[in-house]
């Protein structure tokens, strides 16, 4: 059965992401469709898949991690607006049998994902 997961890494603090909100939308025909929020615990995951089984079918898709949120709660100071706030990661799900794992790695002024396992 296929699934959607992510995690949030603070690669500046070496911790995982707590409390960050996550949003995800399918996207298609120049829409974009809301299908869920959740929030990551203290592992910097969320406690259960994104989407699963029929719910993750093949297509693009759209994580929208809520940082800004997570980095002022962290103390991090910076001139507002912030460099980084809300970051949108689109991607493809080709096979939606299989585990797909998003995970953002966040600092301040950067970030980056990767197709996990």
């Amino acid at each position: 059965m296929g699934r959607l997961t992510t995690h949030v890494l603070d690669t500046a603090k070496g911790q995982p992401g707590q409390g960050i909100t996550i949003e995800v939308f399918r996207l298609a025909d120049g829409s974009r469709e809301h299908l869920g929020t959740t929030v990551t615990n203290s592992d910097g995951r969320c406690d259960a898949p994104i989407l699963k089984g029929d719910a993750l079918m093949p297509g693009e898709y759209e994580l929208v991690f809520h940082a800004g949120n997570y980095l002022r709660a962290q103390g991090v100071e910076a001139a507002e607006p912030r460099f980084l706030d809300v970051i949108p990661l689109r991607f493809g799900v080709a096979d939606a049998s299989q585990h797909y794992h998003v995970p953002l790695l966040l600092s301040p002024y950067g970030y980056s994902t990767y197709r996990g396992s």
